[in-house]
């Protein structure tokens, strides 16, 4: 079965259309993993929103963040702001967090020049693919999540726990299964140790659902790892990851790892007023470069936390 799913409209209110199909559109999410809604009258960023409550719900705050974003308006947040040149790896958005979004959504105000689409990815499919050998060392030693906020380097800690206040971090991270350690004024280390198999919560299948290979610096370009290392070494780096129990992972498992997702991905070009719709545990989603205008709107719902 395709991982994309297309259903081509006729021009109508998208909103309105996915108050009275939203049962269709669920069932196919199931089924595939995610849906191109494609030739509906969107209806700018006020149309999206009310698209995204009509199928999931209120949109989600974008919390704990591990990228650059800007809010449009209400719950609406532009995609990452990386510059076009840089690939974002696969990845389910969230799945370093005690909690995610079950459904994310992309609505393409401008469709870009070339390149720059939603690759996907089925997370399913890249469970499959790996040696069953990665999978049950993962299963019994999970993985882990460093990252280091400071002012010269990635995201302020403030802008990531919306908070200037330390106390109201370290309720956070409590909260949500994260060490947090003080380093200065300025400088935060947080680690987290987390699943890296989940089961869907509606279709009970089993997927590849965590940030452990886009966290990883092996999976940042070259020039962009060397110059990290080189700056702050291993231990100061925006962010990486490990085993659970602190060991390394190895550079030939990270390889796997990666084949893994590229062997099980689709694409396809957008469109201007397209939405896509995607099931965040069973796809995996990245951004290619591209040139030209690029601008895409995007909205998280449906909250699920892992199991305690």
């Amino acid at each position: 079965m395709d991982l994309l799913h297309v259903i081509a409209g006729d021009g109508r209110a998208l909103a309105t259309w996915s108050a009275a199909h939203r049962e269709e559109v669920r069932r196919r999410l199931h089924e595939h993993g995610a849906v191109l809604l494609r030739g509906f009258d969107t209806g700018g960023v006020d149309g999206f929103q009310a698209a995204v409550t009509a199928l999931s719900g209120e949109p989600l705050p974008y919390t704990e963040r591990s990228s650059p974003r800007s809010t449009i308006k209400g719950r609406v947040y532009t995609s990452t702001d990386y510059p076009p040149s840089e690939e974002i790896f696969f990845h389910n958005e969230n799945s370093y967090q005690l909690s995610w979004p079950l459904t994310l959504y992309f609505y393409c105000r401008t469709a870009p020049g070339a390149g720059g689409a939603t690759p996907l990815s089925d997370t399913r499919r890249v469970l499959a693919a790996i040696d069953p050998a990665v999978v049950e060392e993962f299963t019994r030693r999970r993985w882990m999540v460093v990252r280091n906020f400071g002012e010269e380097f990635g995201l302020p800690w403030p802008e990531v726990f919306g908070t200037h206040d330390p106390d109201e971090v370290e309720r956070i991270c409590a909260a949500g299964g994260i060490r947090a350690q003080w380093l200065g004024p300025a400088r935060l280390r947080t680690t987290a140790v987390r699943d890296a198999v989940h089961r869907h919560p509606g279709t009970g299948e089993a997927s590849w659902f965590n940030h452990a290979t886009i966290f990883h610096v092996s999976t940042l370009p070259a020039p962009v790892r060397d110059g990290l290392l080189e700056l702050y070494g291993e231990a100061g780096l925006p962010s990486n990851t490990y085993y659970g129990d602190g060991g390394a992972i190895p550079p030939d498992v990270l390889e796997h790892l990666r084949a893994a997702y590229r062997g099980a991905a689709t694409r396809f070009d957008y469109e201007a007023g397209d939405v896509l719709v995607v099931d965040n545990m069973s796809t995996a989603h990245g951004r290619e470069p591209f040139t030209g205008p690029r601008d895409i709107a995007v909205a998280m719902a449906e909250p699920h936390g892992a199991p305690s």
